[in-house]
């Protein structure tokens, strides 16, 4: 039996609560675009908001409870069809976004913004879609980055993904389509097109905003000072790096290069660094977007660097 302390854990620390104000931030802002430009526009977008716009025309439902119903739904179903594979993070995602309709509907009703004779916000179906997909994709990223999602259609595509062995992706894109021609019911051709366009472009603007804050630097500096590098680095940085002995190709000299991966920030200290203390050397960078394994993200020092004098030969 598990004591009480150990039960409470995840939920007790620090991290549990940073993230679930990030999960809520994240699905505030993909709420206001779903309320703001989906909406009034009743442009139907590949996800479960699009599909509960669909049954709201049909049934004359509230938008936000056929939201919360249908994800209800759809977590049962995971839970049946898949198992554990889908946890706190995405329940919590996936039920807290049609009383988040609500809330911008209280808090300002899209009516309001509507002038005379529009028929929607921006009153032209393809800046609603901008708006939307700007929206929407930086509420994903966001989410995306702690490693949740706005559940939903992730978990139909994955129904999709274990049955019909289709990819991930594909069962993503099957899934969006399929909700995307659901709004042939209510809309005319030309906004059900719209709204495919729509599905291929936030995919594409996800990506972008995924990329950007996930982008790190990958700096190799090769310097006869890279000692003092090195210690700056692990220990005003607190980052790790590794150090490679190299032969220089014009001049046969033996060479030290000291490899890092920073963030944007670290990366401009280092230079300011380098410039204070007139550190010459060889330095080239690079963007990274992904990183996988031991990547400390926190400020947190474990121990002291410690000294090295001669840099271990490659093989």
């Amino acid at each position: 039996m598990k004591s009480i302390q150990e039960i409470l854990h995840p939920v007790v620390t620090a991290k549990f609560w940073k993230e679930l104000v990030i999960m809520t931030l994240g699905m505030t802002v993909g709420a206001a675009a779903v309320y703001y430009f989906l909406m009034p526009s009743k442009l139907v977008i590949g996800s479960i908001s699009g599909l509960a716009i669909v049954l709201s025309e049909l049934t004359g439902v509230e938008v936000s409870l056929l939201v919360t119903i249908i994800n209800a739904i759809l977590l049962v179903l995971a839970w049946l069809l898949i198992g554990a594979e889908f946890g706190a993070k995405t329940v919590y995602t996936a039920l807290i976004l049609g009383p988040l309709l609500e809330f911008w509907e209280w808090v300002m009703p899209y009516q309001s913004l509507i002038e005379p004779g529009a028929t929607s916000v921006m009153n032209d179906p393809w800046f609603d879609l901008l708006c939307f997909v700007l929206l929407l994709s930086i509420s994903q990223a966001i989410l995306f980055r702690i490693n949740a999602s706005t559940g939903g259609l992730d978990i139909l595509a994955k129904i999709v993904n274990k049955y019909l062995h289709f990819d991930i992706g594909a069962s993503v894109t099957i899934a969006g389509a399929l909700i995307c021609c659901s709004a042939f019911l209510i809309n005319p051709f030309r906004m059900v097109v719209i709204g495919l366009i729509g599905t291929w472009i936030n995919g594409i603007v996800v990506d972008y905003f995924t990329d950007a804050l996930n982008k790190r630097k990958k700096v190799c500096i090769i310097s006869k000072d890279h000692e003092k590098l090195r210690q700056f680095i692990t220990g005003k940085l607190l980052r790790g790096c590794s150090i490679y002995h190299l032969i220089g190709g014009f001049t046969g000299e033996e060479k030290v290069e000291i490899v890092a991966l920073l963030t944007k920030h670290e990366y401009a200290d280092l230079f300011k660094f380098m410039k204070e203390n007139e550190i010459d050397g060889f330095i080239t960078a690079s963007s990274v977007s992904e990183i996988y394994g031991n990547w400390r993200s926190g400020k947190v020092r474990y121990e002291s660097p410690k000294a090295i004098t001669n840099p271990v030969k490659e093989a």
